[in-house]
């Protein structure tokens, strides 16, 4: 039995696709990137980004781009061995979309994103005695950006891309667990709130290194597919058959109601 003083539970989000709908800002950086180095041959649907990132190792849209750049010309019959591919300029171009050509003063993408949750959300956790925190693939500039800037929250636990090795490692979500029990007593239940493979997999891989721990995934579905109801009804199935437990269809559908419900049923 848990002591009164700890959380009911711990639930940590991810950042795009939950917290922010990335759907024009880094996927559509992803889909310029490949197609600039590409030659303008090939511009990947947005379909075919997440035909890519249902194999759960691509949550790095650095990375992800490279490899779309890859595949195609493997396709065309060059090997990518022979291709002379340097993966900073990838990067570089693909921070020019998104957050624009001055480092200071982002002009980018990411200005337009649209936001999936109110601090007023998060609040309503906090009232329930349930913590929470981030974990998110995302740059810590970017994390920041939105979580700070836009959200208004005051230094959020973020554990991003700087702190720990990608997704589907767990090393992060442990990370962000640490800074959120702060040496107090470890909370049993752990809530991930993710939009992809590579999230539910995350949980999947805490659950085998900690098993004392009551481990659930919610699936998110990022605004891109509820575009129409069978790409959300198989991306659904797709987070499922990868570890979540329930999917909605946005974030603040996981009231305090529903955590407990998860959390007694799990």
């Amino acid at each position: 039995m848990m002591k009164e003083s700890s959380k009911k539970a711990i639930v940590v989000f991810d950042i795009d696709g939950v917290i922010r709908d990335v759907g024009s800002s880094y996927r559509r950086a992803l889909a310029d990137t490949v197609e600039h180095f590409t030659n303008k041959a090939y511009r990947p649907t947005s379909l075919e980004i997440d035909q890519l990132k249902s194999e759960g190792i691509w949550n790095n849209d650095w990375e992800a781009s490279q490899e779309l750049i890859y595949r195609y010309f493997a396709n065309q019959g060059t090997p990518r061995e022979q291709l002379q591919l340097n993966y900073e300029t990838i990067v570089t171009f693909f921070q020019s979309r998104y957050r624009g050509t001055d480092p200071e003063n982002w002009t980018g993408y990411i200005c337009d994103e649209p936001l999936l949750l109110k601090p007023s959300y998060l609040e309503q956790l906090t009232q329930a005695d349930i913590a929470w925190g981030f974990f998110s693939g995302a740059t810590r500039g970017s994390a920041t950006y939105v979580l700070e800037k836009r959200l208004g929250l005051q230094s959020p636990v973020l554990i991003a891309m700087e702190d720990a090795p990608g997704k589907p490692d767990p090393t992060g979500l442990f990370a962000t667990l640490k800074q959120i029990e702060n040496n107090s007593e470890e909370t049993s239940s752990i809530i991930y709130v993710g939009d992809t493979v590579a999230d539910m997999y995350t949980v999947g891989k805490a659950k085998e290194l900690q098993p004392h721990r009551n481990w659930i995934g919610v699936g998110i579905l990022p605004p891109h597919v509820q575009e129409t109801t069978e790409r959300a009804e198989s991306y659904t199935q797709t987070l499922i058959k990868a570890g979540a437990t329930i999917v909605l269809s946005n974030v603040e559908q996981l009231i305090p109601g529903k955590i407990a419900e998860l959390v007694n049923s799990h």
